[in-house]
C-alpha cells in the first residue's frame, strides 16, 4: 500500500517527535558522566561551581557551562512526566480557566462573548482598566447629579446613565427630544419604568463563588506544598504560573460586585416594556392633548453603524466599556446640564408653556408639576450645549490607567520574579515569557485606548469630516484590529506558557541557562545547592506576598468606590 505525500510528511514528524522523547536528556546523568571524564583526564573546563565560576574540586561541580551542555548533553529537553504535569496543570492553571466562565457576557453572538474572553485573558490590563472606568464613571455621574440637580427624575436618570455603559447610548440629534423627555411630566412614567427595568442584578451565584473559593484554596494549597519541598523539580513548580492568572480573582470578583447590565436581549426587552408601560393615562395625558411617544426615543441604547465610530460599541460585554467611555461621558454630561438647567429654570419660575404658572419641584411624587406642562417646542429654550469631551474624562481615564496597570505588573512581575530567581538566576525563557506577556497585554490596552479616543474625536465631525479627522478614524481602526489580534496571540501565549513551564519544555539547556541576561557566561545549574535554594525560597516568598498585595489593593479600591456609585432598589421598592 501506497502512502499519500502528506501521510508520509506526517508519519516523518511523528517518527521524529517519538524520538525526541526517546533521546530526551538527562542533566544529572550527563553532569556525572562529565565529572567522570574529567576525573580521568583532569580537564576540568566548562564545570561550575553554583555561581558560575571555574571548579578547582570535582565536589564543588553542580552547573555546566552553556556551551558544554549544548554539546555533551544534547538541545533536547528533559523526558515529558505525565504526573508532574497532571499535577501542575491540575493545581495551577485549570482553576483559572474555570474561573473565566464566570466573566460577564451577555453579547448577541457567541462570538462576541468569545472574543471578550479571549481579549480579557489576551490583556488584563484592558479589562482592569474596562471595570474601573465603569466604576468610576457610575461615581462621577452620581456625583454631579447630587450636586448640581434638583429634579423629582433625576435618581431615575443617576440609574438609567448607570447601567448604561454597555451599549451604545445615544440621543436622539433633535435635542428638543431631549428637553420634553426631562421637562414634561407625561414621559416620567417612563424614566421610572426604564430605570426599574435596567436596575436588574447579576451577581453572585453557587457557581461563581465555588469557582472563586476553588481558585484561592487551590493556590493556597500549591504555594504551601511548594514552599516545603523546594528542591523537588524546582524548574517545573507552578509558583510562577500562579502569580501570573492572580489577576483573575479581583476582574471577576469586581464585575460580580459592581453587576454589569450587559445581557442584550434583556437590556432591549427592558427598553420595550418601558415603552409598553410609559402610555399615559388619566388627567396626565389630557393636560397637554400629546403623546409623549416622540419623546421616548430621545434615548436610544441601539445605533446604527453610520452613527457608530467603532463597532466595539456594540459590543454589550463590558470588557468592551473601554470604546465606549468616552461617548457615554458626553451623552450623561448632556442629560445632567439638561436637567440642570430644568431645575434652574423651574426655581426660577420659568414655566415650560408660556401660558401656565410655576411652581418649585417637590420632592415626592404629590409635586405639582403645572410649571411642567408645555408642548415639545416649548422644551428647545431649556436645550444647554455640552462639550464633545465631558469634564474630568481624562482624570478617570488615568486614574482607571493606574490602578489597572499596578495590577497587571504586581501579578506579572511576581510571576518574573520567581521565574528570575529560580536557578539559574537571570532572564531565561520562563521569565521571558512572563514580561512578554505582560509587555504585549500593556500594549494592547495602549493600542486600544488610543483607539477609542481617536474614535470619539473623528465622532465630532459627522458630515464632512476635515482630512485629519478621516485619518484620525483610519488609524483608530486599525490600532483596534491589530490590538485584538495581539489579543489573540497574547492568549495562545500564556496558555503555551504554562503547557511548557509544567511539561518540561523549558528544561533544556538553552533556558536552563538564563542565556537572555548572561550570554557569554551563560550556565546551567544542575544540582541546586541549600545557598540556591534558600534564596529562591525568598524569593517565591516576596513574589507572592506582591501578587497577593497587588490584587488585594485592587480588590480593595473598588470595595471603597461601590458605596458612592447608586443604588435605586429601596428608592423602587417604596414607590
Amino acid at each position: 500500500m501506497r502512502l499519500h505525500k502528506g501521510s508520509q510528511a506526517c508519519l516523518l514528524l511523528l517518527v521524529h517527535a517519538v524520538g525526541q522523547v526517546v533521546v530526551a536528556v538527562n542533566f544529572k546523568q550527563c553532569l556525572n558522566d562529565i565529572v567522570q571524564n574529567a576525573s580521568t583526564t583532569q580537564n576540568f573546563t566548562g564545570l561550575l561551581n553554583g555561581d558560575g565560576d571555574p571548579v578547582s574540586n570535582l565536589s564543588d561541580a553542580t552547573s555546566i557551562s552553556y556551551s558544554m551542555c549544548a554539546s555533551r548533553c544534547r538541545p533536547q529537553q528533559e523526558p515529558f512526566q505525565w504526573p508532574v504535569f497532571s499535577q501542575e496543570f491540575s493545581a495551577w492553571l485549570l482553576p483559572n480557566l474555570a474561573l473565566i466562565s464566570q466573566l460577564p457576557f451577555g453579547a448577541q453572538y457567541r462570538i462576541d462573548n468569545l472574543m471578550s474572553a479571549v481579549l480579557t485573558v489576551g490583556s488584563p490590563t484592558l479589562a482592569g482598566y474596562s471595570l474601573f472606568i465603569t466604576l468610576l464613571n457610575s461615581r462621577w455621574i452620581n456625583r454631579r447629579f447630587d450636586h448640581s440637580v434638583n429634579h423629582p427624575n433625576s435618581r431615575f436618570a443617576v440609574s438609567i446613565l448607570s447601567s448604561l455603559q454597555q451599549v451604545p447610548l445615544r440621543l436622539h440629534p433633535d435635542r428638543a427630544r431631549l428637553s420634553s423627555l426631562i421637562v414634561l411630566p407625561e414621559n416620567d412614567s417612563w424614566l421610572r419604568c426604564l430605570a426599574e427595568f435596567v436596575n436588574y442584578t447579576h451577581t453572585w451565584s453557587i457557581a461563581s463563588a465555588t469557582s472563586i473559593v476553588w481558585v484561592v484554596i487551590a493556590y493556597i494549597l500549591t504555594v504551601a506544598n511548594s514552599l516545603l519541598d523546594v528542591y523537588a523539580n524546582f524548574q517545573s513548580h507552578g509558583e510562577a504560573t500562579g502569580s501570573l492568572w492572580l489577576w483573575l480573582i479581583p476582574i471577576v470578583v469586581g464585575w460580580l460586585q459592581l453587576s454589569p447590565k450587559c445581557d442584550f436581549n434583556r437590556l432591549q426587552e427592558a427598553y420595550d416594556r418601558a415603552d409598553r408601560h410609559s402610555i399615559p393615562t388619566g388627567a396626565a395625558g389630557v393636560c397637554t392633548g400629546i403623546s409623549p411617544a416622540p419623546s421616548h426615543r430621545a434615548l436610544v441604547i441601539t445605533a446604527r453603524e453610520e452613527d457608530v465610530m467603532s463597532p466595539d460599541e456594540f459590543l454589550t460585554p463590558p470588557v468592551f466599556n473601554y470604546s465606549r467611555s468616552l461617548r457615554w461621558a458626553f451623552t450623561a454630561e448632556t442629560i445632567c446640564l439638561q436637567f440642570e438647567v430644568t431645575s434652574e429654570n423651574a426655581h426660577s419660575h420659568l414655566p415650560a408653556h408660556s401660558g401656565s404658572e410655576s411652581t418649585e419641584f417637590g420632592t415626592t411624587s404629590g409635586t405639582d408639576d403645572g410649571d411642567r406642562r408645555g408642548f415639545p417646542q416649548d422644551a428647545v429654550m431649556y436645550c444647554p450645549q455640552s462639550s464633545h469631551w465631558a469634564p474630568g474624562v481624562f482624570t478617570r481615564m488615568a486614574i482607571a490607567s493606574c490602578a489597572s496597570l499596578a495590577l497587571q505588573w504586581g501579578t506579572a512581575g511576581a510571576a518574573i520574579v520567581v521565574a528570575w530567581f529560580t536557578p539559574t538566576v537571570g532572564l531565561g525563557c520562563r521569565s521571558m515569557g512572563y514580561l512578554l506577556y505582560a509587555v504585549i497585554s500593556t500594549l494592547i490596552w495602549m493600542m486600544l485606548l488610543m483607539s477609542s479616543i481617536l474614535a470619539h474625536h473623528s465622532a465630532a465631525y459627522p458630515r464632512r469630516a476635515p482630512l485629519f479627522s478621516r485619518v484620525a478614524l483610519a488609524l483608530s481602526h486599525f490600532l483596534r484590529w491589530t490590538g485584538k489580534l495581539l489579543a489573540i496571540i497574547n492568549f495562545v501565549l500564556v496558555i503555551l506558557a504554562c503547557v511548557f513551564q509544567y511539561s518540561n519544555f523549558y528544561d533544556r539547556c538553552f533556558c536552563n541557562s538564563s542565556v537572555f541576561s548572561t550570554r557569554g557566561a551563560a550556565y546551567a545549574v544542575v544540582i541546586e545547592t541549600i545557598a540556591q535554594a534558600a534564596q529562591a525560597k525568598a524569593a517565591w516568598i516576596g513574589a507572592i506576598v506582591l501578587a497577593c498585595t497587588s490584587a488585594s489593593i485592587f480588590l480593595g479600591l473598588v470595595y471603597l468606590l461601590l458605596d458612592t456609585i447608586p443604588s435605586y432598589r429601596s428608592h423602587f421598592s417604596s414607590r
